[in-house]
């Protein structure tokens, strides 16, 4: 089955994107805070996890919906089931104040995923 997220699919998104606002790399990668080196290997692929951080500000300045580029990268999956969704609410329940917005929650639940994939003693 073919992947609906991954390196590949982050860059052919940040690529399409900056093409269809006539952006170059640079113009791109500047008010980003990363190289337009770096950029240019995101958008080929080769980088195999971007920082949340460094997809923050790529979908400010390109104006494409953070959790969106979290899911492309595979660190969010999209919710598909019922079961899922009633999951995810018990545990936004749980760990979040009700003065968070949906997709702040989100972002919060995208970083711990983050956390606990990359990061281990």
């Amino acid at each position: 089955m073919k992947n609906d997220f991954g390196p590949k699919k982050l860059g052919d998104k940040l690529k399409s994107v900056r093409h269809s606002k006539n952006l170059s790399l640079h113009a791109v990668a500047k008010p980003s805070k990363i190289s337009a080196t770096y950029l240019q290997k995101l958008e080929n692929g080769i980088v195999k996890n971007p920082s949340p951080r460094v997809l923050q500000r790529l979908s400010e300045v390109l104006s494409v919906p953070y959790m969106r580029l979290m899911e492309l990268v595979g660190y969010v999956l999209p919710i598909h089931t019922q079961n899922d969704k009633n999951n995810q609410n018990n545990l936004n329940e749980t760990l979040f104040e009700d003065d968070l917005t949906e997709e702040e929650r989100r972002a919060v639940a995208a970083f711990i995923h983050y956390l606990k994939k990359n990061v281990r003693n």
